[in-house]
């Protein structure tokens, strides 16, 4: 394309742009509506991809922060939500064994596998004195190498020992948040609290991980699973086992092993299926985003009618305004103006107007995203695609439905449209 018929496009977008703004001024009402509606859409895109791309960062950060080749072995597991009436049709894993601690420790004698760490959890009162957690405080059993899951680190006093949970010993750590609502003064380390109306030694102050998904205003207490399963009130039969493989065994290798174990010690037969499952990194986050799919979608439904919604107020405005300027288009193409050059100038109008909507709707999306990080738990981060995503569409639909106005403008008989009062 030649400079000077670069420069001649450039002219007719700046005009289509110029006219778009002097439609906006003098229809203020329908244009208000255009804007808005495309607005929403935008703003709906932006405020959920946010969301969303926020939390698949802070679940890959648990993920990897527990290690590349580490898996969980738990009773049953299946991708997806997971809706029960409490049948065993309806909830499998009933037919399943619970796993055991014999079975962990069994785990962590195989030569592929380095360590093991059983987590579990029940709700129970946790209080010092006169002050309490309340009486649905969640209190963890794992054993001592926790930490390497969970991240973080001890801040004052100590982590329980291997010999703490051999003796199921009355020892607790407690994190940051905890320590503030049990002990407003003084050092938490040595105090006697109660869980499960049981006294408990506090051994050590936890501080939680700075991260995206860390909820680190929620008391965390953190005891030895050998006394959690002693003395514990919960559900039982929902423990799970996370595997971390030695340094020179691969994932693979590791998962075999401990499969052929399990197998072995439940007797099951060659062609029975595990009653068990496996759960790499690379699947539960497969898992998780197939879940987000359904986000993703309502995501797409909302928005779509809010474009709708300002497709509608672009057909109305371009109409009115192929009207009032029918004679200046008869004009024009007296002069010479073909339809291709009438039919990109409206198009450009028409664009013009739903991009004023996405710009709106990508500041409101912002301001939510904004909110949803300060005031929540949940992070939001806004994700490069959302904003192209969200531009794109806001001018495909100025195009889509500023096409019938414009290719009606770009038809118009020169002779008529002169005519025209």
């Amino acid at each position: 394309m030649s400079a000077l018929g670069r420069g001649n496009l450039f002219s007719r977008a700046g005009e289509g742009i110029a006219l778009a703004f002097d439609a906006v001024r003098a229809n203020k009402s329908r244009a208000a509506l255009t804007i808005l509606g495309i607005a929403i859409g935008v703003m709906v895109v932006i405020a959920m991809a946010s969301m969303i791309s926020g939390i698949q960062g802070g679940v890959t950060e648990i993920v990897s922060r527990a290690g590349p080749k580490s898996f969980v072995v738990m009773r049953y597991f299946r991708d997806g939500i997971q809706i029960s009436d409490g049948t065993d049709e309806m909830s499998p894993w009933r037919r399943r064994p619970r796993l055991s601690r014999h079975e962990a420790n069994l785990l962590r004698d195989l030569p592929a596998v380095q360590d093991v760490n059983v987590r579990e959890g029940g709700i129970s009162r946790v209080s010092y004195r006169d002050r309490t957690l309340g009486d649905q405080t969640f209190v963890q059993g794992m054993d001592p190498v926790w930490l390497r899951v969970e991240g973080g680190e001890i801040i004052d006093g100590r982590n329980f020992t291997a010999v703490d949970a051999a003796a199921a010993a009355h020892v607790v750590v407690i994190n940051q948040s905890a320590a503030d609502a049990l002990f407003p003064v003084g050092d938490p380390v040595g105090k006697v609290i109660k869980i499960f109306n049981l006294p408990f030694t506090v051994v050590g102050l936890y501080q939680d991980p700075q991260e995206l998904f860390a909820d680190n205003d929620s008391p965390k207490i953190i005891v030895p699973h050998t006394t959690f399963s002693k003395v514990g009130n919960f559900d039982r039969g929902w423990i799970s086992i996370m595997v971390f493989p030695t340094e020179t065994a691969t994932q693979a290798e590791a998962m075999d092993q401990v499969t052929m174990a399990l197998r072995i010690d439940r007797g099951l037969r060659p062609g029975e299926e595990n009653t068990f499952d496996l759960v790499s990194g690379d699947r539960f986050l497969e898992s998780f985003n197939s879940m987000t799919q359904g986000f993703f979608l309502v995501m797409l439904v909302l928005s779509s009618v809010g474009l709708m919604v300002g497709g509608v107020g672009v057909v109305a405005i371009m109409m009115i305004s192929v009207t009032e300027r029918t004679r200046e288009i008869g004009v024009r193409k007296a002069l010479g103006a073909t339809r291709g050059e009438i039919l990109f100038q409206f198009l450009i109008e028409a664009a013009t107007l739903t991009l004023m909507g996405a710009v709106v709707g990508m500041i409101l999306g912002g301001l939510i995203a904004l909110a949803i990080k300060s005031f929540t738990p949940l992070p939001a981060i806004i994700p490069l695609w959302s904003i192209v995503a969200a531009l794109a569409a806001s001018a495909v639909t100025g195009v889509f439905f500023g096409l019938y106005p414009a290719n009606k403008a770009a038809r118009l008989d020169p002779v008529e449209a002169l005519r025209y009062e």
